[in-house]
């Protein structure tokens, strides 16, 4: 009940101060960032948004964006991976455009599903796999899950190898303070969120910057990101990494502070097959600091010799 009180107490303030921040409607939203390429299908029962790019008979390349992100992350690498790829990128259940879960549903066996009935209904057979930290870890399983469906796997500094210690943690795990997040959501406070995520800073467009803010906003994104957080706990990876057999590339900026590139090591020491490369003077979303660096690693792990 104390809890209750405080936060209306700090909802009504926020609303006072002109800090209230209410979901974004959806119609609107999705004009705003509607392509030739988007689409929705129906996935477990809930509407799935998706951009399906190149052609139809090229190799297909899944993509898998990180946690309080959207496909959006990757538009600078489609926009070159599509001319020789099929190249597909979703909101992942909780986030952008897809929204929360239908079932409330954010375990790793549940994103591993997910990713299982998607590829189903877009009658995938087999696929390479590119994934950027929470988006990486779910790759890593899916890779794990069926390896025989996945031929190359890419990860984006990608979480899910905590320490010994922490297994059993909540890596995610938001401060009840923060769920007031759900009603003041000042551009600010994301934008002190971004920051750390880049090695320099000003790379954090105002576009940028508004795009993520936008869909935080999105209805029910920031429930679902409370949900997804408290249900996630820290396991161990060893014995499902060791079950992967695509050719896997590590990729890591740096100057990463959310997920230390240090970490790459312990993949690479059970992976069957790994390649690592870390990028100077990058931060954790490299796919959009400097994205020709990455992409340029990327195509050369993808199609060795051209």
């Amino acid at each position: 009940m104390i809890y209750s009180m405080g936060v209306a107490s700090i909802v009504t303030v926020a609303a006072l101060v002109g800090l209230w921040t209410p979901d974004w409607d959806r119609a609107g939203l999705e004009k705003k960032y509607e392509t030739p390429d988007t689409q929705f299908a129906v996935i477990q029962g809930q509407s799935v948004h998706f951009q399906d790019s190149g052609p139809k008979e090229a190799p297909v390349l899944l993509m898998l964006h990180g946690f309080g992100s959207s496909l959006q992350t990757w538009d600078a690498w489609a926009d070159s991976l599509q001319k020789h790829y099929r190249v597909i990128r979703l909101d992942l259940p909780g986030f952008g455009l897809s929204g929360a879960s239908s079932n409330n549903a954010y375990s790793e066996e549940d994103d591993v599903q997910f990713v299982e009935n998607f590829v189903t209904a877009m009658r995938i057979p087999e696929f390479s796999l590119i994934g950027h930290s929470m988006g990486g870890k779910i790759a890593w399983n899916v890779a794990a899950a069926y390896p025989s469906k996945v031929k190359q796997l890419i990860l984006m500094a990608p979480d899910g190898y905590a320490d010994p210690e922490d297994i059993g943690a909540k890596p995610y795990e938001i401060p009840g303070f923060m769920q007031v997040m759900k009603y003041c959501l000042p551009k600010f406070f994301v934008k002190k969120s971004l920051e750390p995520a880049f090695y320099d800073g000003k790379a954090l467009t105002e576009d940028l910057l508004t795009r993520y803010h936008d869909f935080l906003r999105a209805p029910g994104v920031r429930q679902a990101i409370i949900d997804r957080a408290n249900q996630t706990i820290n396991t161990d990876p060893v014995a499902r990494l060791k079950n992967i057999t695509a050719p896997t590339l590590l990729l890591w900026g740096d100057s990463d502070r959310m997920i230390p590139p240090s970490n790459a090591a312990r993949y690479a020491n059970v992976l069957t097959t790994s390649t690592t490369v870390v990028l100077p003077k990058q931060g954790h979303l490299l796919q959009e600091e400097r994205p020709v660096e990455g992409l340029a690693k990327v195509l050369a792990f993808l199609s060795p010799g051209q």
